[in-house]
């Protein structure tokens, strides 16, 4: 503010008035600052700007004994106080008018940071000016002025706390992953006699658990490692779950130098647990900082595929965020000086609940692991539609087969076929229906395994045999798109949501005559998931279609709609044939397996132009439970798919 005053031509006359003026003045100045533009506030909104941009060469600045300080050191103390959060800076709002006092003024201002994971952090501070004598206002410069706990040569610093990661739960509620014990398996070097036969010792042992570890305990380097490590340390070889430690206990634990530390980690059940389903949890791999430098940090648990990977969002939470003040120590390093401005909580996650069963799931996995070849197992609960287990193989596999491959489904979709013909009367389980050794269709010969013929028997005869000349000769009956609405009754290319990735099926309709011959018997254009087969066999199971579902938390916003209920006629006589597939038919072995009685079907799908090369199947239930069993080349059902099923079978509880 300037004050203008009279020429002072008779100073004796003036002096008492004019004192008292500059009283008054002096008294209102002391209250709110003037809005000239020469004031303060001026100065304040110059430095706010230039704080943000980094150019203060506008700005006058003194410390506080009233030297000048270069702008140029200004910029430099500034950013050198923000640390970490110097590429970001804050939003910078002055607090209305400057308060003046004299040559001195003071103007409350707003700093506002915008902190990783969209947290905010916003305090006040006072910002003081010196009139200088030129009558402009300077800022007077001080560490205090960023935070009020800086001095110089300090530093603002990120803590980054991740939040606990929830769990994914089992259809009873129960944490999968949980604190399980295991056995650290390790080497004190000077305690060896003999490098060599040690290792072949191990590796030996290693060889023996069962199942069998995948990747195998690679030993190639031990030697390596032993000599140069310090000769009295423990030198980690494998971390073992404690029930394949017990197995090579008196194999390993007498030798020569090894030593053996207990403790307990989150693991599920087994190593391969409902792994492709499930996901995985481990440390932020490059991929994940490159893709998501916003969202992970180096340390972070990331979940990746299956449930670990769809909601990773939801059960990681969101981590929480110390600012803190550091200093730089003797070595230059940045060390945390103990205080800290500020903390933003970290969110715990969410659970997943599913409605795995520990028990079946167990089973599939235990059903699944002497099967070399890719292979999947569905089991879904009759009465409700749950998925009580999802497991893939051989080990620990990384893709969801079961949900997701498409493949022909071979003859197990003559329960659908059957379906059909009984649906439109076409034929009863009586009925005596041809199955010769060949059937041609517009010049394409249609065959039976291993190229038997039944001649004329019933049609439930050829349903529990299956006879696929026998279906052939019957596609025409469906027409062309009755082996679709068929399929769709039983849920099949129904629009599903279960939380994940899962194909519902599409059924061959509409097709040339041979492609409908070849059809009937689930070969032609059809393809199908061991879900979409075990979701099939439970509505025909059940007398009506219900999606299988896998997630009770977050429940799936659109999951396909109940169907009808099936023609109770129809549907009891596919039963019916199903029964008779394992008491007289190609799933024989199974009529004594212990417990409710066992409805089935089996299934060998070609998948190429190469009748040799074959798929294997088997779909069934017993009491509550529906499956699906798929063998990636699997070659005839009767030597893989179904001794698959009945170790499933067995290892059920009942």
């Amino acid at each position: 503010m300037h004050l203008s005053y009279p020429p002072r031509r008779h100073r004796y006359s003036f002096r008492r008035p004019l004192a008292a003026l500059a009283a008054t003045v002096l008294a209102a100045g002391a209250l709110t600052g003037c809005s000239g533009e020469d004031g303060p506030e001026r100065s304040v909104d110059t430095f706010l700007a230039g704080w943000r941009t980094g150019d203060l060469q506008a700005v006058g600045f003194v410390d506080a004994t009233g030297a000048k300080i270069p702008a140029a050191d200004v910029t430099q103390q500034l950013k050198e106080l923000s640390g970490e959060l110097a590429a970001t800076p804050p939003k910078l709002t002055r607090q209305g008018d400057p308060k003046i006092t004299a040559n001195t003024a003071t103007a409350g201002i707003r700093v506002e940071w915008a902190l990783p994971g969209d947290t905010r952090w916003a305090y006040d501070r006072q910002v003081r000016l010196s009139r200088g004598g030129d009558d402009q206002w300077q800022v007077i410069w001080e560490p205090q002025l960023v935070q009020e706990n800086l001095t110089k040569g300090d530093r603002l610093g990120l803590r980054r706390d991740a939040g606990p990661r929830a769990a994914v739960l089992d259809g009873a509620g129960q944490p999968i992953v949980a604190p399980r014990p295991v056995v650290r398996v390790g080497i004190q070097p000077n305690q060896v006699p003999d490098v060599k036969g040690l290792v072949e010792k191990l590796d030996a042992a290693f060889r023996a658990i069962r199942p069998a570890l995948v990747p195998a305990v690679d030993l190639a380097d031990l030697p390596k490692r032993l000599a140069e490590a310090d000769p009295g340390a423990f030198v980690e070889v494998v971390t073992l779950r404690e029930e394949a430690y017990r197995q090579i206990k008196p194999r390993i634990y007498d030798l020569s130098g090894t030593k053996f530390h207990s403790e307990k980690l989150d693991l599920a059940p087994t190593r391969e647990f409902a792994r492709a389903l499930l996901g995985s949890v481990d440390p932020a791999q490059a991929d994940d900082l490159a893709a998501h430098p916003d969202r992970y940090a180096a340390g972070d648990l990331v979940g990746h595929g299956g449930l670990q990977g769809r909601y990773d969002d939801r059960l990681r939470g969101k981590p929480g965020l110390t600012v803190l003040i550091e200093r730089p120590g003797e070595d230059g390093k940045l060390v945390p000086t103990g205080t800290e401005v500020f903390h933003h909580a970290p969110e715990p996650g969410q659970a997943v609940k599913t409605t795995l069963d520990v028990a079946v799931q167990n089973a599939a996995d235990s059903a699944l692991r002497a099967e070399k070849r890719r292979a999947a197992l569905v089991a879904v609960r009759i009465s409700d539609g749950a998925v009580l287990a999802a497991a893939n193989g051989p080990g620990p596999a990384g893709e969801n087969l079961a949900f997701t491959a498409q493949v022909p489904p071979g003859s197990t979709f003559k329960m659908v076929s059957a379906l059909g013909l009984l649906d439109k009367g076409a034929v009863t389980p009586d009925a005596t229906v041809d199955c010769p050794k060949t059937f041609t269709v517009e010049g394409r010969s249609f065959k039976n395994s291993d190229n038997f013929a039944l001649g004329r028997v019933p049609f439930r005869t050829d349903f529990a045999k299956s006879c696929n000349t026998a279906f052939a000769a019957l596609a025409p009956k469906l027409g062309g798109d009755g082996l679709a609405v068929a399929g769709r009754s039983l849920g099949l290319e129904a629009k599903w949501d279960v939380g994940v990735d899962a194909f519902s099926g599409k059924v061959s309709v509409n097709g040339s005559g041979a492609e409908q011959a070849a059809a009937a018997f689930g070969q032609g254009t059809t393809v199908v998931s061991p879900l979409a087969m075990a979701g099939a066999t439970a509505a025909v199971a059940r007398g009506r279609f219900e999606q299988p579902k896998l997630l009770l938390d977050p429940a799936p916003a659109a999951p396909a709609a109940a169907g009808p209920d099936l023609k109770p006629e129809s549907v009891e006589a596919v039963r019916a044939m199903m029964r008779e597939v394992v008491t007289a038919g190609t799933g024989s072995s199974l009529k004594d397996v212990p417990g409710d009685p066992v409805h089935g079907k089996t299934g060998t799908a070609e998948y190429d132009n190469n009748p040799a090369h074959t798929h294997a199947w088997f779909v069934g239930w017993r009491g509550d439970v529906a499956f699906a069993v798929f063998v990636e080349q699997g070659g005839s059902s009767a030597a893989s798919a179904v001794p698959i099923s009945e170790r499933f079978l067995r290892a059920l509880p009942r």
